[in-house]
């Protein structure tokens, strides 16, 4: 993974996000404004801290497929998808977003995940014909328009010129809490599994594929899936605007004085206010308040817990 700070920190009025995060700008000076030109189709996010893994070969589909929660077989070249890797007993353990280019597979990750993602995949290659890489120094993630792209890092700055105004990672995430996408490890836990996250349906963030072959794992998302009954669900928050706070991740969440679940990602919002996702337990009320460490917090569902199939509603957003 690079550790270098992305050139685009350069940039008037950037201010370094930290963290997991560190790398790129938080903000350019009005993360509110920024929210607004992203939603308008006029800004771009430089998310170059993000890793980047690349699988080519001539046995790429077919071995992803055979790993992951994911559809490759017959896997259309320039088509966007989310795959997960899951444990044997169907916890997320990776989650990637990519498309294949009609030679190779690259996808983005989490930042400093890409060396276990290609541990785990080289160990898994056995006699596939395969080449799987870590390429974050070479390529670089960037977010406009609701779509992430992949590009050279040596564009990065020519792209920037192009492309719009420059927003940062708060404006981003925003908008990413407020469209229900979890990230992994900061919106899940050791214990988290597809079903709970909204990543098993027909949505924007499916990464499950329910008509394919055996893959680890699948043996609880299929379970799950035809009880209806995941154990816990991605609900977005609506937090107390009255503090100017934002709960960390982790932070627990109670309902009548009994643990009900933890506050992932958090963000202010140009409309919504103070928003997060959380992780609540099933049997949770979808209509009770709830308490993030003394800050009052409500619901509003993502992933409804009584059905077999775990589709977002329409929340009437873009």
């Amino acid at each position: 993974m690079s550790t270098d700070a992305s050139p685009l920190l350069s940039l008037e009025g950037a201010v370094a996000a930290d963290g997991r995060d560190a790398g790129v700008a938080a903000h350019y000076g009005s993360f509110h404004t920024e929210q607004r030109a992203l939603v308008a189709g006029e800004g771009y996010v430089d998310l170059s801290h993000r890793g980047v893994v690349r699988v080519g070969g001539p046995d790429r589909l077919a071995y992803l497929h055979s790993l992951t929660t994911q559809q490759f077989e017959g896997l259309e070249p320039g088509r966007s998808v989310w795959a997960l890797v899951l444990s044997p007993q169907g916890h997320v353990e990776h989650a990637m977003q990519g498309s294949d280019d009609g030679e190779v597979f690259t996808a983005h990750v989490e930042p400093g995940s890409a060396p276990a993602l290609v541990d785990f995949l080289n160990r898994m290659r056995f006699m596939m014909r395969v080449e799987v890489a870590d390429v974050t120094d070479e390529v670089a993630t960037v977010w406009r328009r609701g779509e992430y792209s992949l590009l050279p890092r040596t564009e990065l700055t020519t792209y920037a010129q192009a492309a719009g105004s420059a927003c940062g990672l708060w404006a981003h995430e925003a908008l990413r809490i407020e469209r229900g996408e979890p990230r992994l490890g900061v919106d899940t836990d050791a214990r988290s599994i597809p079903n709970e996250l909204g990543w098993v349906g027909d949505t924007a963030h499916s990464a499950v594929h329910l008509d394919k072959g055996c893959y680890r794992g699948q043996e609880t998302v299929a379970r799950v899936h035809t009880l209806g009954r995941p154990p816990r669900r991605l609900t977005l928050l609506h937090l107390d605007g009255s503090e100017n706070r934002l709960p960390e991740p982790g932070t627990p969440l109670t309902y009548d004085g009994r643990a009900s679940g933890f506050v992932g990602s958090a963000a202010r919002h140009h409309e919504l206010g103070p928003i997060a996702l959380g992780l609540v337990k099933r049997n949770v009320p979808l209509d009770a308040a709830l308490d993030a460490e003394g800050m009052p917090v409500a619901q509003e569902m993502l992933v409804d817990p009584e059905v077999g199939m775990h589709v977002r509603p329409n929340l009437g957003r873009s």
